[in-house]
């Protein structure tokens, strides 16, 4: 973060799996968010959300981030940045503290030490954990209170959502982010669907039951609240990569044409299409051919209902309590037609397609797109964290740079 006047500048790092995306915002002190700046460019180290190539990936962001700040007019130091990929794992655990022999009043200092002991949990060497996420607190065993703070009470126990990653995975993200110039803030690893959440969700969503589904290039990341809080998370190893990747091989298609036609003709719902319907492609040989547009959405179908059969076992291990409101859906992917109507044949659950919360600035209208979520999401969650921020160079002009630049090889 960087402190300009009584503004602060966060940045986001989305690195997917199809795109890297850096978003550039201001904060001001009634914590309202106007975004100044985007970048993007293709992912070419990442698979499945895991780096792959180190080299390529520091390559894609240094792109991304450099487009950021010529449109923003800020220098990136720092950034928050997005974690998924079938090596992230999750548990629900909670920590009891003994406040005193009588009723004693909670404090914050409290909160902190139950949250603490939520903590020590057993995990493998392997592991390491990202977020302890509050689900809600119980005092002397009444349960279902959100904020203890000032109540009495001789015992407090906190419910929390662990999520943990693996730590080889974890460090290679954070050389790769290092090795292009960048630190990674203090808390600055966010689960992809808790950023998304926060720019997608309403809290009547989550306080009723609501699934929330973000369907990237390589993975899709799917997360359950409850009572306003994260209650399951899960990455399901698929994502909207393989969907171009069946058309590739059914069509014998290059991997942009393949993007191309899932993009500009893709549906998801074959039953939606006319028989009649053809479109031309262009295939690996360079020949021209006619193809069904039925028969394209016929190879979308089952990668679809594949999501959505995943999507349904992790909604019945993880919600057999409670009755859900509905699906979000989000992430590039969503914008494939015909996708609802698939979602809610399947799990049979209202559906929408989640856009990032409307935000003031100069890129907005830009990223009014749900593959902006991730990105809009670690804005926002810079915003709430900003007790932890780290003062910067302020904004340079022009001849600021000018000097810096040509002054700086002789110190």
């Amino acid at each position: 973060m960087a402190a300009v006047g009584r503004h602060t500048i966060v940045s986001g790092l989305d690195i997917g799996t199809s795109k890297v995306t850096c978003l550039v915002g201001e904060i001001n002190q009634e914590n309202h968010i106007e975004i100044t700046g985007k970048g993007t460019s293709p992912s070419q180290g990442v698979k499945k959300g895991i780096v792959v190539d180190i080299g390529e990936t520091v390559k894609s962001i240094q792109q991304a981030v450099r487009e950021a700040e010529r449109s923003s007019g800020f220098k990136i130091h720092s950034v928050f940045v997005n974690v998924t990929g079938e090596h992230i794992a999750s548990i629900n655990s909670h920590g009891i503290i003994t406040l005193a022999n009588e009723a004693k009043e909670i404090t914050e200092e409290d909160m902190r030490r139950s949250i603490e002991a939520a903590k020590v949990v057993s995990l493998p060497a392997d592991r390491e954990v990202i977020h302890v996420i509050p689900r809600g607190f119980a005092v002397d065993g009444q349960n279902g209170i959100k904020n203890p703070v000032g109540m009495l009470g001789m015992k407090l126990e906190a419910n929390t959502h662990i999520v943990t990653g693996t730590v080889t995975f974890l460090h290679n993200l954070t050389k790769c982010v290092e090795l292009a110039g960048l630190e990674i803030e203090e808390n600055g690893m966010v689960l992809q669907p808790l950023a998304s959440s926060l720019s997608v969700l309403n809290d009547a969503e989550k306080e009723l039951g609501i699934i929330l589904l973000d369907i990237g290039g390589g993975t899709t990341d799917l997360a359950i609240f409850r009572n306003k809080h994260i209650y399951h998370t899960s990455v399901l190893p698929v994502g909207g990569y393989h969907i171009t990747n069946d058309l590739a091989v059914a069509f014998k298609l290059s991997p942009t044409e393949a993007e191309r036609i899932k993009i500009e003709f893709g549906h998801a719902d074959p039953s939606q299409i006319l028989e009649d319907e053809a479109i031309e492609v262009t295939t690996l040989s360079g020949v021209k051919e006619t193809i069904s547009r039925k028969a394209i959405a016929e190879k979308i179908s089952p990668r679809i209902e594949e999501i959505f059969a995943l999507v349904k076992t992790e909604m019945d291990k993880a919600a057999r309590e409670f009755s859900l409101a509905g699906l979000i859906l989000t992430g590039g992917t969503s914008l494939l037609p015909g996708i609802s109507t698939v979602a809610k044949q399947i799990l049979k659950l209202p559906i929408r397609v989640g856009y990032p919360l409307p935000l003031n600035g100069s890129v907005n209208d830009a990223i009014h797109n749900p593959q902006y979520s991730t990105g809009v999401g670690l804005l926002v969650y810079a915003g709430r964290n900003l007790n932890s921020q780290k003062v910067y160079r302020k904004r340079e002009s022009f001849l600021a740079r000018m000097f810096r630049n040509l002054f700086k090889d002789f110190f």
